[in-house]
């Protein structure tokens, strides 16, 4: 079983910015983190984006490139987390995050053109390797809090 750490539990108030470090969040079933901007919001036909996830290891990668102040919640990600190869994970794949349970629903994503996300950084991970994953069972999600990898 794949084991990792919540590093970072990240929110925003609009779509297509950054996200900034928050205590903890409280996930909602079938819906996401109360008080995100991309919580409860249809997307591509579904509700199957309610929450992003993104490894810390994807962005070492651009940190290495000479981009070293990149932070937690930069590329709009819920939870920034370490020790899981989130990429390589199918989809239909369920996660013990916290208090919550999520199952991936998305491995990737188009990456809508002039976000600020991408003119802040240069570049963004997660057209690439960002995952996304719906709440099946609620709960808070704390940085620190263990991530498992159940299927």
């Amino acid at each position: 079983m794949q084991t990792g750490e919540i590093l970072s539990v990240n929110t925003s108030v609009r779509k297509g910015t950054v996200k900034r470090p928050v205590p903890s969040a409280l996930l909602l079933t079938d819906f996401g983190i109360e008080g995100d901007a991309h919580a409860g919001v249809p997307n591509d036909g579904g509700f199957h984006r309610q929450l992003s996830l993104l490894a810390d290891e994807s962005v070492e990668t651009l940190r290495a490139k000479g981009m070293p102040d990149i932070r937690p919640g930069d590329f709009g990600e819920n939870l920034t987390i370490r020790g899981v190869e989130l990429r390589k994970l199918p989809v239909g794949t369920k996660i013990s995050a916290g208090e919550a349970l999520l199952e991936v629903t998305q491995i990737g994503k188009e990456c809508r053109q002039g976000c600020e996300i991408r003119r802040i950084t240069g570049d963004c991970v997660m057209p690439r390797e960002g995952v996304f994953a719906r709440v099946l069972r609620g709960g808070i999600v704390r940085p620190g809090d263990r991530l498992f990898v159940l299927s």
